[in-house]
């Protein structure tokens, strides 16, 4: 399940999504997820490669003190439509909720004491 290159992960029919732990820890066995910037947005970000995801994390959240996890998603298995908006194939976004049920997993994320994102795990 771990893929540090965005070929990687898309040649494995997954992608990642970086979620504070609390937001994630507080749906507990809900059957659908949506992020706090999904009003905001309108889609869910997610990200191919576990060091494209590290960058991301240290672009966007390093001001944000929470824990981090990284959902591992099952690309086939998502029911809302998936589409990538970039060129790259890198930042695959989903628009509508997400099925828990394509959620095979998750890893943690290790930050220095700056907030940076150092490893996914």
């Amino acid at each position: 399940m771990i893929h540090r290159s965005a070929e990687a992960t898309r040649a494995a029919n997954l992608t990642y999504h970086l979620v504070p732990t609390p937001e994630w820890e507080s749906i507990g066995d809900a059957e659908w997820y949506t992020p706090e910037a999904f009003d905001q947005d309108g889609f869910i970000h997610c990200t191919n490669g576990l060091d494209e995801l590290i960058a991301v994390g240290n672009l966007f959240y390093t001001a944000d003190p929470r824990d981090f996890t990284v959902l591992v998603l099952d690309v086939p298995a998502i029911t809302s439509e998936l589409r990538y908006d970039d060129g790259g194939e890198v930042y695959p976004h989903i628009y509508g909720p997400l099925n828990t049920s394509s959620v095979l997993g998750n890893l943690q994320v290790t930050r220095d004491s700056e907030g940076r994102f150092v490893s996914i795990d």
